[in-house]
């Protein structure tokens, strides 16, 4: 076949292939082929693969192995005249595409919205909001990452430890043969050491279950460095004589990338398996009190209720009324200040308030608020290092309000971050440890006489329940979430909803 009509016939494929495939499709073959724009428009496309296909050897290995890969075996039959298992077989000799690509683009198909929603959460705190909202599978995520330089094809180390933050170990362990199948020959991946004397645990890659049998759980382990940010860091227990951190400092191989070279003797520790620390599955809860519970209820129907129940669980409970947007902000710093009142064993706080998707109102009128996300924020192991490896639980009742142009109040001054806490050989991830409970529904049940919220109803329920059971807080979550269900079955003009989203390392039993 000459060159010219062997080009007039793959210029041909291009354009069915282009003209055949959906929005989302195109985006995928684009990202297989190297790009990263955001054009995917069918002309953009029809460039791409004409730059790929024409006058090369393999050009046409290329297109069939992209529709295989797009799983378009009708494409393959309709233009190519071959099959998936062709394909298939040829790829095994000659692969065309990037190993890397493609195996981002399994990881985003094998990934569930639950997924996709938990590798968001960890990662608000990295990209900026509005790619975190408008990232529709994991392949826009990467695409976003690709741009910071997190990640690369010699850099996969921030995609392992993302997917074991999620506990998807089935697909981490793909992330780590890929790994090591590029890595030079006797070179050990930086953060896959183990003890050279291990103890008896096996490492996260091990065959145990990728799934965990409670939805939307999300498990961090601390990571060999603390200069990663916080949605990077892993959490592993060390063993005795040994710690997470030492003195080693990263090798920087790019601007904004850092490969961190494992301690020696670190032993990496799988969740839930038996490690070189006992209670590792269990946070310590036993101090007196157990920690500070800070109620604001700026509505003023449930704090007392609130008030009571942590009371029985023996917190110290702070309870304001009514405040402003600037008044709870001043309140929530005022907690962190008081650095006495943060010695206890866990943190909870509870916000009552109007609000609207993103920000909370308080008293005030639409037009200023305060950030969900800020209110997080207050509380992480940076922002109050005595909080560090501690649980902090928060539970958000808000009453939806019709969205408009919130600004945030939340301006941290360099002076409001507590310093005090853990030595520096204990650092703990910055997001690590957090339980984040949100419901929301309409402003106008307020106007119901003697409303009381079915969310914070249930949640006090179940807690009370919780103490004479001795269940986890993922288990309390659960019942909860039974109790919202009946009554939004039976009450569906007056719907609850709610989201929960974790960072918790291990079980947290409030009794």
């Amino acid at each position: 076949m000459s060159v010219a009509i062997a080009d007039q016939y793959q210029l041909q494929a291009i354009n069915q292939i282009a003209e055949s495939l959906s929005s989302c499709e195109r985006r995928s073959l684009l990202y297989l082929c190297g790009s990263l724009d955001s054009d995917s428009s069918v002309a953009y496309v029809k460039e791409i693969l004409k730059s790929r296909v024409l006058r090369q050897e393999r050009g046409h290995l290329v297109l069939t192995e992209l529709m295989c890969q797009l799983r378009r075996f009708d494409i393959l039959r309709k233009v190519f005249q071959t099959s998936r298992e062709e394909v298939e077989r040829t790829v095994t000799y000659r692969q065309s595409l990037p190993q890397f690509r493609v195996l981002m683009a399994d990881i985003s198909e094998d990934l569930a919205t639950d997924d996709l929603d938990s590798v968001k959460f960890l990662l608000s705190g990295i990209l900026p909001r509005e790619k975190v909202e408008r990232a529709k599978n994991f392949l826009d995520v990467i695409i976003e990452l690709e741009k910071l330089d997190k990640v690369s094809p010699e850099s996969v180390d921030f995609v392992e430890e993302c997917l074991m933050n999620i506990s998807r170990v089935d697909l981490a362990k793909k992330v780590k043969k890929y790994k090591n199948s590029v890595a030079s020959p006797g070179q050990q991946s930086p953060q896959l050491q183990l003890c050279s004397n291990p103890c008896p645990v096996t490492t996260p890659y091990s065959s145990q279950s990728p799934r965990q049998t409670r939805p939307g759980q999300i498990i961090h382990r601390v990571a060999s460095s603390a200069q990663q940010s916080p949605q990077q860091q892993l959490f592993s227990a060390p063993c005795p004589a040994t710690t997470p951190y030492n003195s080693q400092s990263p090798h920087q191989t790019r601007p904004g990338q850092m490969i961190h070279r494992a301690p020696e003797n670190l032993c990496v520790t799988a969740y839930r398996e038996q490690s070189c620390q006992s209670q590792v599955d269990r946070y310590k809860f036993n101090s007196n009190p157990r920690g500070v519970c800070v109620i604001i209820d700026c509505v003023g129907n449930d704090g007392d209720m609130l008030e009571q129940a942590f009371k029985a669980l023996h917190f110290s409970v702070v309870l304001h009324k009514w405040l402003s947007v600037d008044a709870t902000l001043a309140a929530l710093r005022e907690t962190f200040r008081h650095r006495e009142s943060l010695k206890g064993d866990a943190f909870i706080c509870c916000v009552i308030s109007r609000g609207t998707d993103s920000h909370l109102l308080g008293t005030d009128s639409y037009v200023v608020g305060l950030s969900l996300d800020s209110i997080r924020r207050l509380f992480t192991a940076e922002a109050c290092p005595m909080l560090a490896g501690k649980p902090k639980l928060f539970f958000i009742q808000r009453y939806s309000v019709p969205e408009s142009q919130p600004w945030d109040r939340m301006q941290h001054q360099g002076d409001d971050l507590e310093t005090d806490g853990l030595s520096r050989g204990e650092v703990i991830p910055s997001g690590a440890d957090v339980f984040w409970s949100h419901c929301w529904t309409d402003e106008r049940l307020l106007e119901q006489e003697n409303h009381r919220s079915v969310y914070l109803k249930s949640l006090t329920d179940a807690l009370q329940r919780s103490q004479r059971r001795r269940t986890n807080l993922l288990d309390v979550h659960t019942e909860m979430n039974g109790a919202i269900y009946d009554h939004n079955r039976r009450n569906p003009e007056a719907k609850y909803h709610f989201e929960l989203k974790h960072t918790l390392r291990k079980d947290l039993y409030l009794h």
